[in-house]
Protein backbone atom coordinates (compact mmCIF):
# COMPACT_ATOMS: atom_id res chain seq x y z
CA UNK A 1 0.00 0.00 0.00
CA UNK A 2 2.10 2.87 -1.29
CA UNK A 3 1.74 6.02 0.72
CA UNK A 4 2.33 8.82 -0.96
CA UNK A 5 14.17 15.15 16.13
CA UNK A 6 11.29 15.61 18.38
CA UNK A 7 11.43 18.38 20.99
CA UNK A 8 9.17 19.92 23.59
CA UNK A 9 5.83 20.94 22.16
CA UNK A 10 2.37 21.63 23.47
CA UNK A 11 1.04 18.68 21.48
CA UNK A 12 3.31 16.15 23.16
CA UNK A 13 1.72 13.26 25.08
CA UNK A 14 -0.64 14.72 27.67
CA UNK A 15 -1.09 13.68 31.30
CA UNK A 16 -3.52 10.96 32.31
CA UNK A 17 -7.08 11.63 31.29
CA UNK A 18 -9.76 11.28 34.00
CA UNK A 19 -11.71 8.04 33.74
CA UNK A 20 -14.89 10.09 33.89
CA UNK A 21 -14.26 11.04 30.24
CA UNK A 22 -14.68 7.42 29.17
CA UNK A 23 -18.06 8.09 27.59
CA UNK A 24 -17.42 11.62 26.36
CA UNK A 25 -18.61 12.11 22.77
CA UNK A 26 -16.12 11.79 19.91
CA UNK A 27 -15.39 14.75 17.60
CA UNK A 28 -18.51 15.87 15.76
CA UNK A 29 -16.88 15.20 12.38
CA UNK A 30 -15.93 11.60 13.25
CA UNK A 31 -17.38 8.78 11.14
CA UNK A 32 -17.48 5.42 12.93
CA UNK A 33 -19.47 2.29 13.59
CA UNK A 34 -20.75 1.99 17.18
CA UNK A 35 -19.36 -1.55 17.28
CA UNK A 36 -15.88 -0.13 16.58
CA UNK A 37 -16.21 2.45 19.35
CA UNK A 38 -17.21 -0.31 21.77
CA UNK A 39 -14.24 -2.43 20.67
CA UNK A 40 -11.90 0.50 21.33
CA UNK A 41 -13.26 1.02 24.85
CA UNK A 42 -13.11 -2.70 25.68
CA UNK A 43 -9.62 -3.06 24.26
CA UNK A 44 -8.28 -0.06 26.20
CA UNK A 45 -9.94 -1.33 29.38
CA UNK A 46 -8.26 -4.72 28.96
CA UNK A 47 -4.94 -3.10 28.03
CA UNK A 48 -4.80 -1.00 31.19
CA UNK A 49 -5.42 -4.16 33.18
CA UNK A 50 -3.21 -6.60 31.29
CA UNK A 51 -0.66 -4.98 28.93
CA UNK A 52 2.91 -4.31 30.04
CA UNK A 53 4.03 -0.78 29.10
CA UNK A 54 7.08 -1.96 27.16
CA UNK A 55 4.92 -4.43 25.20
CA UNK A 56 1.89 -2.21 24.62
CA UNK A 57 2.50 -1.33 20.95
CA UNK A 58 3.02 -4.91 19.86
CA UNK A 59 0.14 -6.15 22.03
CA UNK A 60 -2.24 -3.69 20.35
CA UNK A 61 -0.91 -4.62 16.90
CA UNK A 62 -1.37 -8.34 17.56
CA UNK A 63 -5.00 -7.69 18.50
CA UNK A 64 -5.68 -6.98 14.81
CA UNK A 65 -3.92 -10.03 13.32
CA UNK A 66 -6.41 -11.67 10.97
CA UNK A 67 -8.38 -8.46 10.38
CA UNK A 68 -9.16 -8.02 6.63
CA UNK A 69 -6.97 -5.84 4.45
CA UNK A 70 -9.10 -3.08 2.90
CA UNK A 71 -7.61 -0.14 1.03
CA UNK A 72 -8.84 3.43 0.64
CA UNK A 73 -11.12 3.39 3.69
CA UNK A 74 -10.36 7.08 4.26
CA UNK A 75 -11.72 8.05 0.83
CA UNK A 76 -15.36 7.06 1.38
CA UNK A 77 -16.87 10.40 2.44
CA UNK A 78 -17.57 13.33 0.08
CA UNK A 79 -15.52 15.66 2.27
CA UNK A 80 -12.65 14.95 4.64
CA UNK A 81 -13.83 13.45 7.93
CA UNK A 82 -12.08 11.66 10.78
CA UNK A 83 -12.82 8.04 9.86
CA UNK A 84 -12.54 5.27 12.44
CA UNK A 85 -12.68 1.84 10.82
CA UNK A 86 -11.51 -1.34 12.55
CA UNK A 87 -13.32 -3.71 10.20
CA UNK A 88 -10.77 -3.29 7.40
CA UNK A 89 -7.25 -1.91 7.60
CA UNK A 90 -4.46 -1.01 5.21
CA UNK A 91 -0.83 -0.57 6.22
CA UNK A 92 -1.22 3.10 7.12
CA UNK A 93 -4.51 2.85 9.01
CA UNK A 94 -3.13 -0.14 10.98
CA UNK A 95 -0.14 1.95 12.09
CA UNK A 96 -2.38 4.91 12.94
CA UNK A 97 -4.93 2.77 14.79
CA UNK A 98 -2.29 1.05 16.92
CA UNK A 99 -0.43 4.30 17.55
CA UNK A 100 -3.61 6.11 18.65
CA UNK A 101 -4.48 3.23 20.97
CA UNK A 102 -0.98 3.32 22.46
CA UNK A 103 -1.08 7.06 23.08
CA UNK A 104 -4.49 6.70 24.76
CA UNK A 105 -3.21 3.79 26.86
CA UNK A 106 -0.30 5.87 28.14
CA UNK A 107 -2.77 8.62 29.03
CA UNK A 108 -4.42 5.96 31.23
CA UNK A 109 -7.70 6.54 29.43
CA UNK A 110 -10.37 4.17 28.14
CA UNK A 111 -12.29 6.96 26.41
CA UNK A 112 -13.31 6.60 22.77
CA UNK A 113 -13.25 10.40 22.54
CA UNK A 114 -9.62 10.43 23.67
CA UNK A 115 -8.79 7.71 21.14
CA UNK A 116 -10.40 9.81 18.36
CA UNK A 117 -8.46 12.88 19.51
CA UNK A 118 -5.20 10.94 19.33
CA UNK A 119 -6.06 9.49 15.92
CA UNK A 120 -6.73 12.99 14.62
CA UNK A 121 -3.46 14.25 16.12
CA UNK A 122 -1.55 11.57 14.23
CA UNK A 123 -3.35 11.76 10.88
CA UNK A 124 -3.42 15.49 10.13
CA UNK A 125 -1.07 18.46 9.94
CA UNK A 126 -0.94 20.07 13.39
CA UNK A 127 -3.52 17.48 14.49
CA UNK A 128 -6.37 19.38 12.81
CA UNK A 129 -8.78 17.88 10.30
CA UNK A 130 -9.36 20.78 7.92
CA UNK A 131 -10.05 19.37 4.48
CA UNK A 132 -8.37 16.85 2.20
CA UNK A 133 -5.04 18.67 2.06
CA UNK A 134 -4.73 18.69 5.84
CA UNK A 135 -4.21 14.91 5.84
CA UNK A 136 -0.63 13.61 6.04
CA UNK A 137 -0.90 11.74 2.74
CA UNK A 138 2.76 10.77 2.29
CA UNK A 139 4.35 8.91 5.18
CA UNK A 140 7.27 11.33 4.99
CA UNK A 141 4.83 14.11 5.87
CA UNK A 142 3.49 11.91 8.68
CA UNK A 143 7.00 11.45 10.07
CA UNK A 144 7.96 15.12 9.79
CA UNK A 145 4.81 16.54 11.35
CA UNK A 146 4.54 14.01 14.15
CA UNK A 147 8.24 14.31 14.99
CA UNK A 148 7.88 18.08 15.13
CA UNK A 149 5.01 17.75 17.58
CA UNK A 150 6.79 15.22 19.77
CA UNK A 151 4.63 12.18 19.03
CA UNK A 152 7.23 10.01 17.28
CA UNK A 153 11.00 9.96 16.96
CA UNK A 154 13.44 8.35 14.54
CA UNK A 155 15.53 5.56 16.05
CA UNK A 156 19.24 6.26 15.66
CA UNK A 157 21.06 3.67 13.57
CA UNK A 158 24.82 3.00 13.76
CA UNK A 159 26.70 4.91 11.06
CA UNK A 160 28.30 1.64 9.96
CA UNK A 161 24.85 0.21 9.16
CA UNK A 162 22.85 3.17 7.95
CA UNK A 163 22.32 4.53 4.46
CA UNK A 164 20.70 7.83 3.57
CA UNK A 165 18.03 8.81 1.08
CA UNK A 166 16.37 12.04 0.01
CA UNK A 167 12.63 12.55 -0.17
CA UNK A 168 11.53 13.36 -3.72
CA UNK A 169 7.78 12.93 -3.85
CA UNK A 170 5.46 13.90 -6.65
CA UNK A 171 3.30 10.86 -7.31
CA UNK A 172 0.01 12.37 -6.15
CA UNK A 173 0.26 15.57 -8.17
CA UNK A 174 1.49 13.62 -11.22
CA UNK A 175 -1.36 11.07 -11.01
CA UNK A 176 -4.40 12.92 -9.65
CA UNK A 177 -6.70 10.57 -11.57
CA UNK A 178 -5.76 7.82 -9.09
CA UNK A 179 -7.19 9.81 -6.17
CA UNK A 180 -10.93 10.29 -5.86
CA UNK A 181 -10.63 13.68 -4.16
CA UNK A 182 -7.94 15.06 -6.50
CA UNK A 183 -9.30 14.17 -9.94
CA UNK A 184 -10.68 17.24 -11.69
CA UNK A 185 -9.70 19.62 -8.85
CA UNK A 186 -6.79 21.74 -10.13
CA UNK A 187 -6.63 23.99 -7.06
CA UNK A 188 -6.38 20.98 -4.76
CA UNK A 189 -3.72 19.39 -7.02
CA UNK A 190 -1.71 22.63 -6.82
CA UNK A 191 -1.93 22.54 -3.02
CA UNK A 192 -0.67 18.97 -2.93
CA UNK A 193 2.17 19.85 -5.33
CA UNK A 194 3.19 22.76 -3.10
CA UNK A 195 3.30 20.43 -0.09
CA UNK A 196 5.37 17.89 -2.02
CA UNK A 197 7.91 20.59 -2.88
CA UNK A 198 7.94 21.84 0.71
CA UNK A 199 9.18 18.49 2.06
CA UNK A 200 11.28 17.34 -0.89
CA UNK A 201 15.01 17.44 -0.28
CA UNK A 202 14.72 16.15 3.29
CA UNK A 203 17.41 13.55 4.01
CA UNK A 204 16.70 10.56 6.27
CA UNK A 205 18.68 7.54 7.44
CA UNK A 206 17.47 3.99 6.92
CA UNK A 207 18.63 0.41 7.41
CA UNK A 208 19.42 -1.19 4.01
CA UNK A 209 17.67 -4.47 3.38
CA UNK A 210 20.88 -6.52 3.43
CA UNK A 211 21.49 -5.27 7.00
CA UNK A 212 18.04 -6.31 8.24
CA UNK A 213 19.31 -9.90 8.54
CA UNK A 214 21.74 -8.92 11.32
CA UNK A 215 21.25 -10.41 14.77
CA UNK A 216 19.15 -8.94 17.56
CA UNK A 217 22.35 -8.11 19.41
CA UNK A 218 23.70 -6.19 16.42
CA UNK A 219 20.37 -4.40 15.93
CA UNK A 220 19.66 -3.91 19.62
CA UNK A 221 18.42 -0.37 18.94
CA UNK A 222 15.32 -1.85 17.24
CA UNK A 223 12.59 -2.95 19.65
CA UNK A 224 9.43 -4.98 19.29
CA UNK A 225 6.66 -2.61 18.24
CA UNK A 226 8.84 -0.03 16.52
CA UNK A 227 7.30 1.32 13.31
CA UNK A 228 9.11 0.14 10.18
CA UNK A 229 8.65 2.36 7.13
CA UNK A 230 9.87 0.67 3.94
CA UNK A 231 11.93 3.01 1.77
CA UNK A 232 11.23 2.69 -1.95
CA UNK A 233 12.96 3.58 -5.18
CA UNK A 234 9.61 3.95 -6.96
CA UNK A 235 9.47 7.32 -8.69
CA UNK A 236 7.50 9.96 -6.83
CA UNK A 237 7.18 8.05 -3.56
CA UNK A 238 9.13 8.05 -0.30
CA UNK A 239 7.89 4.91 1.49
CA UNK A 240 6.02 1.98 -0.02
CA UNK A 241 4.72 0.05 2.99
CA UNK A 242 4.50 0.14 6.80
CA UNK A 243 4.34 -2.24 9.70
CA UNK A 244 5.68 -3.08 13.14
CA UNK A 245 8.96 -4.72 14.10
CA UNK A 246 8.78 -8.18 15.68
CA UNK A 247 11.81 -10.15 16.82
CA UNK A 248 10.99 -13.75 15.93
CA UNK A 249 11.96 -16.93 17.69
CA UNK A 250 14.50 -17.44 14.89
CA UNK A 251 16.35 -14.36 16.15
CA UNK A 252 15.46 -12.41 12.99
CA UNK A 253 13.39 -9.32 12.42
CA UNK A 254 9.87 -9.89 11.09
CA UNK A 255 7.08 -7.55 9.98
CA UNK A 256 3.58 -7.34 11.44
CA UNK A 257 1.56 -5.57 8.76
CA UNK A 258 -1.71 -5.19 6.93
CA UNK A 259 -0.79 -7.21 3.86
CA UNK A 260 -2.33 -6.73 0.44
CA UNK A 261 -0.76 -10.09 -0.50
CA UNK A 262 -2.38 -12.11 2.30
CA UNK A 263 -5.48 -9.85 2.29
CA UNK A 264 -5.32 -9.49 6.07
CA UNK A 265 -3.18 -8.31 8.97
CA UNK A 266 -0.38 -10.83 9.49
CA UNK A 267 2.71 -11.36 11.59
CA UNK A 268 4.77 -12.57 8.66
CA UNK A 269 6.49 -15.92 9.05
CA UNK A 270 9.28 -15.00 6.63
CA UNK A 271 12.02 -12.72 7.92
CA UNK A 272 12.00 -9.02 7.12
CA UNK A 273 15.12 -9.48 4.98
CA UNK A 274 13.42 -12.21 2.94
CA UNK A 275 10.27 -10.10 2.56
CA UNK A 276 12.23 -7.06 1.37
CA UNK A 277 14.30 -9.13 -1.06
CA UNK A 278 11.10 -10.20 -2.83
CA UNK A 279 10.48 -6.58 -3.88
CA UNK A 280 13.26 -5.03 -5.99
CA UNK A 281 12.04 -1.47 -5.37
CA UNK A 282 12.26 -1.88 -1.56
CA UNK A 283 15.56 -0.42 -0.34
CA UNK A 284 15.31 -0.97 3.41
CA UNK A 285 13.50 0.38 6.45
CA UNK A 286 13.42 3.56 8.47
CA UNK A 287 12.78 2.85 12.15
CA UNK A 288 10.46 5.04 14.23
CA UNK A 289 9.18 4.91 17.78
CA UNK A 290 6.22 6.46 19.52
CA UNK A 291 7.57 8.81 22.18
CA UNK A 292 5.06 7.38 24.66
CA UNK A 293 6.61 3.91 24.33
CA UNK A 294 9.29 3.07 26.95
Amino acid sequence: CSSPKAGKHSDAVKPATPAARMFAPPPVDAVYNPADSLEIVRLLTRALREFKPDEAVLSFARHFVGRPYVGQTLEQTPEERLIVNLKGLDCTTLVETVSALTLTYFQKSTSFADYCANLQRLRYFDGRCNGYCSRLHYFGWWIADNERRGLVTSVDLPASFASRFTWNTGYMSAHPDKYRHLAGRPARIDSIRALERRFNGTVHAYLPKDKTSLSRNQLSMIRNGDILAIVTSKKGLDYAHLGFAVWGRDGKLHLLNASSIYKKVVEDEVSLQTYLSQHPSFLGVEVLRLTAAP
